[in-house]
């Protein structure tokens, strides 16, 4: 046989072999007893408090699916088998989780872990092996930055919107600062973006003076010098982007520094519940971005609360929203395909037009569906809405105590 004719058959051969690879893992996917969907999340490590929040979302949106007798799929009536790893807040074991679920577990969709770090991580992969994966808890532009998205899909809120909300809070209340502001941001992806961009953009369009900028590591937990140099520039404002460890390092070194600024915004480690329980009352006054509250009129809000504080005995936060609605985006997407196979369910993904329990959910052509943004603010142990006027639940605590 001539090296020509050789090398014809062995390429067909290969394409014989590719053929029944793919009509085996249909046949096994079709015919599983259930229909898989995993995740990986932060279940420890420094973002565990988000984790935990997640983990209960994608596991309160399954069991009310479950309740119903599942999803119609390929003529069947199937349960959702939902398979959870611990990515231990490192993106490298989010990859590695991703990967297991995809190879080994053989899963038929897959919903994000959160902050950009660890979702964009298991985004890369998923896309990469064209699995449908839907995620909120990863703003919108730090998802979009990565790349063009085919099979990742992201709900949460637009970073823009974010780095106006305390600017647009101080204007709506009336409250008069030195018009002076400080910014301390991690050097990971949302501080970067947030902090590094953002936030001077929108000091210097509403007329303040950003006097003092710094970055740092993203796990720093050491902050003396940056406050001595913001308390030295006597700004009356501090935004500050960092995870849940350096923030309640950087609370409770504020208050030893004896530096009170009037206004202090933490964006994303102020977020979960487990800081305000850290740092105690030094957490009056503090605001943080919020895109979900229960009392938003969208289907299940308030129910949605009272059903995790009965369940976990433990104080809410706005990541229950969004991670239920993100499984919930998922599985109604399998639904309309009556199908597992993945194309079909990414095509059904990217019709989604549905008001869920964290509000209307449609995706653009980046992939990306933005939830409505307000300012939250820590008084008494709860976080309470203070801007925009219209959503809000109390006053504006200022100066911050």
């Amino acid at each position: 046989m001539s090296t020509r004719r050789l090398s014809g058959l062995v390429t067909a051969l290969a394409l014989v072999a590719a053929v029944l690879v793919s009509a085996a893992w249909t046949t096994r996917s079709n015919d599983s007893a259930t229909i898989k969907i995993g995740a990986s999340v932060p279940l420890s490590g420094p973002l565990a408090g988000f984790g935990s929040f997640v983990k209960w979302g994608y596991q309160h949106a399954v069991k009310l699916q479950n309740a119903k007798g599942g999803i119609l799929v390929d003529g069947k009536k199937k349960k959702i088998e939902l398979i959870l790893l611990d990515d231990k807040t490192d993106p490298n074991q989010v990859a590695a989780n991703v990967d297991r679920l995809i190879t080994k577990d053989k899963v038929d969709a897959l919903l994000g872990s959160c902050t950009p770090a660890l979702t964009n991580a298991g985004a890369v992969v998923a896309d990469r092996a064209q699995v449908p994966y839907v995620t909120g808890c990863d703003p919108l532009e730090a998802f979009k930055s990565v790349k063009k998205w085919q099979y990742a899909w992201d709900l949460f809120f637009w970073e823009p919107e974010l780095a106006a909300a305390p600017f647009n809070t101080i204007k709506s209340w009336g409250m008069r600062t030195n018009k002076k502001v400080a910014i301390l941001a991690d050097n990971g992806p949302d501080g970067k973006v947030v902090g590094g961009i953002l936030w001077p953009a929108f000091a210097k369009k509403n007329g303040y003076t950003v006097v003092y900028k710094a970055s740092f590591p993203v796990m720093s937990t050491q902050f003396g010098s940056l406050i001595e140099s913001a308390k030295s520039k006597g700004a009356d404002i501090l935004l500050v982007d960092a995870v849940t460890p350096p923030a309640v390092a950087l609370t409770n070194q504020l208050a030893a520094a004896n530096y009170h600024p009037k206004v202090l915004v933490i964006e994303k480690g102020a977020e979960p519940v487990q800081y305000a329980q850290a740092v105690g009352k030094l957490a009056d006054g503090v605001l943080v971005g919020g895109y979900w509250d229960p009392s938003f009129p969208f289907p299940g809000a308030k129910l949605l609360v009272s059903q995790f504080e009965k369940e976990t005995g433990q104080t809410w936060s706005q990541h229950i929203a969004d991670s239920t609605t993100a499984a919930q985006v998922l599985m109604d997407a399998m639904a309309r395909a009556q199908t597992t196979d993945k194309e079909a369910v990414n095509t059904a993904i990217s019709k989604t037009n549905k008001v869920y329990v964290a509000g209307p959910i449609f995706f653009d052509a980046n992939h990306t569906a933005k939830l409505p943004m307000v300012e939250d603010q820590w008084q008494g142990g709860k976080t309470v809405v203070v801007w925009p006027p219209n959503k809000a639940g109390g006053k504006f605590l200022f100066p911050r105590p």
